[in-house]
């Protein structure tokens, strides 16, 4: 990435990459919780962490980067190593913890930031702070990103901050969902709020997301995050108990996002737009995606084992269809 980011600095060099790897086509663009996407593949949260790279992905032809997870205070994240690939089942199992720079640092950065692109700014929790008191650092990175992001994704689905998937149950989510919503009507134009879900949800816990969504009205749902599921792994057991805790993504998520995104847009009618994620490595998995109900998709693990022409794949593939 960084020196992807020697190459965009320079005016010939950037045109190049664009030309190579941008695929745009009326056909791509979207309107999705009233923001105008110009293709329907972003990059997925957690790549990006601290805002840092924003013209690069743009110029390699993402329809939208997500930054972050941002938290209040910087944090240094787990101890490392902290990612690790499982290339027999083409997945990632990462346990990075929230590191980042803090929401003041991000925010100042995407200020001076010149881009033309959607960016959506993903928020969380520090580690340190109590589950009790979980609301309070939603609200501050609400406050400090409200003017310089497109939208916020708010994530209580990481597998790598202690009790932080607890928030998921109804009535912490609703305080925390409730309070930012209070701030976003509060200002003069409002962003779209929405919330990041586990693959690993019962139906009961999914059914409950759902109708709170409704009642507090989000602008949509991410689905999913990581899972910490191990089932049907190729790598060898041993490798898999080595490596230990982590979120897992990539191909073996696949099946289990899509089912949930299905799930989601049939309980809904299709009224709550979802951002797919899980194992989207070529355009028939984002037709997938698409096809189970995905308003817009967001690719991580896919980029990472595919290289960055999987968005123009993509692209190319969907204009065709």
């Amino acid at each position: 990435m960084n020196s992807l980011k020697r190459l965009t600095n320079i005016p010939a060099f950037q045109e190049i990459l664009a030309k190579n790897f941008q695929f745009n086509h009326p056909s791509l663009h979207k309107q999705v919780f009233g923001l105008p996407f110009k293709n329907p593949v972003g990059l997925g949260a957690g790549f990006d962490k601290n805002a840092l790279y924003l013209k690069e992905l743009e110029t390699i032809g993402f329809g939208f980067i997500e930054i972050g997870t941002v938290t209040p205070l910087p944090q240094a994240g787990n101890d490392k190593p902290r990612l690790f690939r499982l290339h027999k089942d083409e997945a990632i199992v990462n346990r990075m913890g929230f590191n980042n720079d803090g929401v003041k640092a991000v925010a100042a950065r995407l200020r001076s930031a010149k881009r033309n692109i959607i960016i959506g700014g993903n928020i969380g929790k520090n580690k340190a702070t109590a589950n009790e008191d979980a609301w309070k650092d939603y609200e501050i990175c609400m406050n400090e990103l409200f003017d310089c992001i497109d939208y916020f994704v708010v994530n209580v689905s990481s597998p790598n901050t202690p009790g932080l998937r607890e928030l998921q149950e109804k009535s912490s989510l609703k305080k925390i969902l409730s309070q930012l919503q209070n701030i976003n009507q509060g200002r003069i134009n409002t962003k779209p709020l929405l919330l990041k879900i586990a693959p690993d949800l019962t139906v009961g816990q999914l059914d409950d997301i759902i109708e709170l969504a409704q009642e507090v009205k989000l602008s949509g749902l991410v689905a999913t995050n990581t899972t910490i599921s191990r089932e049907g792994l190729r790598t060898e057991e041993e490798k898999v108990s080595e490596i230990g805790m982590g979120g897992l993504s990539g191909k073996p998520l696949k099946q289990k996002s899509t089912q949930i995104v299905q799930y989601v847009s049939k309980q809904t009618n299709g009224r709550l737009p979802v951002i797919g994620s899980g194992g989207i490595f070529t355009p028939e998995d984002a037709r997938e995606k698409l096809a189970a109900g995905a308003s817009l998709i967001q690719v991580w693990t896919g980029f990472i084992y595919e290289g960055p022409a999987i968005v123009k794949r993509i692209c190319e593939d969907l204009a065709r269809k």
